[in-house]
């Protein structure tokens, strides 16, 4: 049998051993590094990614279960793939058989080595292993662009907000649409893997990118915290990306593309993933408005989200967000600030023309966790942003709460336009796993005054 050129390690106390292993593994080409201790596994583990550990359960100072639950904590706390890990023994112990594959162990090899066995088994848990990361590599990338997909980067991003020191991007291509309409759809995924590219040549190893959304990406870039460094990234991602934009289209395409990027860091901006998200779109919706192609770095000191904007301020705020989705259907799906800004001026439209909106919350709630329930909730938000119209704005204000802006709805239309968004989500199957619950407010100017009307209702599955 061919061993395809895996790398091993064989952790043993006994050089009789690790001599008879290295000699079976090598004639079938393999390549074998032999260890003599736990602690040395863990150093040499620090700097290298073998296939497969072969690990002795009975060695002095570190056995093999200490050795294999220090490995995996390892692992886990500086998000690496973990390594398969057999066992090896001396003993014929059902018990410590049961407990290494409690622990987790891929398989139990027997001492003295059966040369036949030894091979087999080898192979086969490096074939199951790389298929198993084939396949969890599949549904967690997005096959367009090679990154993550929201929900598994999102999932990624998080953690490492939470433990390590780094910087936050939100990313959106200037004027996507236009080389769309212009070019047409294929020279728009050529453009993304173009970015992407350019991306590649500037993240590195432990960085995590995220494709969130058509032309919409996130990055956390590991220990960047200095407003100089997000600033030459910038340039540089800018610059290469212009350059495979040329190449595509030609030098004369004369379409003002480019990349924006919003910024927050961790921890001097916070811990929390979805805190600094909004931070750094906030910030990202500052660069569309002064020019694009650049980048921003949530500032806390001169935000202004709280203070009055004037009307025509806020309508060239509104027209900037619409005048990129131009030729799109639906609802606007929207980030913190973008959101503020149209909100402010339907209110002050409504408040001058004494007219009314609906305003809606949605909340889901199931059992489910982590990435699945993420992907579900942005499935909904999917939902919302086909069945309601052009005019009506859309934030998630948390992973399962949605906040809707419904302009100039009459009162009575409002449950109708509930019930298809329920209806639309109960076709795609969610029922029996998410419960919805929902609140109406009815914001009215027509007699010179805010008048509110509550309603709530419930859409529930057996959870």
């Amino acid at each position: 049998e061919s061993g395809m050129g895996y790398w091993i390690v064989v952790v043993d106390d006994e050089p009789l051993c690790l001599k008879i292993a290295k000699e079976h593994l090598n004639n079938i080409g393999m390549r074998v590094s032999c260890l003599r201790s736990g602690g040395e596994l863990l150093r040499f583990m620090e700097k290298n990614s073998p296939d497969l550990i072969l690990l002795d359960i009975l060695m002095p100072e570190m056995d093999g279960f200490e050795t294999y639950r220090e490995l995996r904590k390892r692992e886990d706390l500086e998000g690496k793939i973990r390594t398969p890990v057999i066992f090896l023994t001396g003993e014929n112990s059902k018990a410590a058989e049961r407990r290494g594959l409690r622990a987790g162990a891929s398989d139990f090899i027997h001492k003295p080595f059966d040369k036949d066995i030894l091979i087999k088994r080898v192979n086969n848990t490096i074939i199951n292993s790389k298929m198993i990361e084939s396949l969890t590599e599949e549904v967690s990338l997005d096959k367009l662009t090679g990154f993550y997909n929201k929900a598994s980067g999102t999932e990624k991003i998080e953690e490492l907000c939470k433990r390590e020191t780094g910087a936050l991007l939100v990313l959106d291509l200037d004027n996507f649409k236009l080389v769309n309409d212009i070019f047409g759809h294929d020279m728009g995924d050529r453009i993304l893997v173009a970015f992407s590219e350019a991306m590649k040549q500037n993240v590195r190893a432990g960085d995590v990118v995220c494709r969130i959304g058509g032309d919409e990406f996130t990055a956390y870039l590991l220990n960047l915290t200095r407003k100089e460094g997000i600033a030459s990234f910038s340039d540089r991602l800018n610059d290469q990306f212009l350059a495979k934009a040329e190449e595509l289209m030609g030098s004369g395409h004369g379409l003002p593309i480019g990349v924006s990027t919003g910024c927050a860091f961790a921890p001097v901006h916070g811990n929390e993933y979805h805190a600094l998200f909004q931070l750094a779109d906030s910030a990202l919706y500052k660069v569309k408005l002064n020019g694009r192609h650049g980048y921003a770095i949530y500032d806390m000191d001169s935000d202004t989200e709280g203070e009055e904007q004037d009307l025509e301020q806020d309508i060239s705020r509104v027209i900037q967000t619409v005048s990129e989705r131009s030729g799109e259907t639906g609802a606007m799906l929207l980030g913190q600030e973008a959101f503020s800004w149209n909100y402010r001026f339907i209110v002050r439209f409504l408040e001058r023309y004494g007219s009314f909106a609906n305003r809606l919350l949605f909340r889901l709630s199931s059992k489910e966790r982590g990435m699945v329930f993420d992907e579900i909730a942005a499935q909904f938000g999917d939902v919302m942003k086909r069945i309601l119209r052009k005019s009506d704005i859309i934030f998630q204000y948390r992973t399962n709460e949605f906040f809707v802006v419904l302009p100039q709805l009459q009162p009575g239309d409002t449950q109708e336009t509930i019930n298809r968004v329920l209806k639309e989500w109960e076709n795609l199957g969610y029922r029996d796993r998410v419960r919805i619950e929902y609140t109406s407010s009815l914001l009215s100017f027509a007699d010179g005054g805010i008048q509110e009307k509550n309603e709530t209702g419930e859409l529930k599955g057996d959870i």
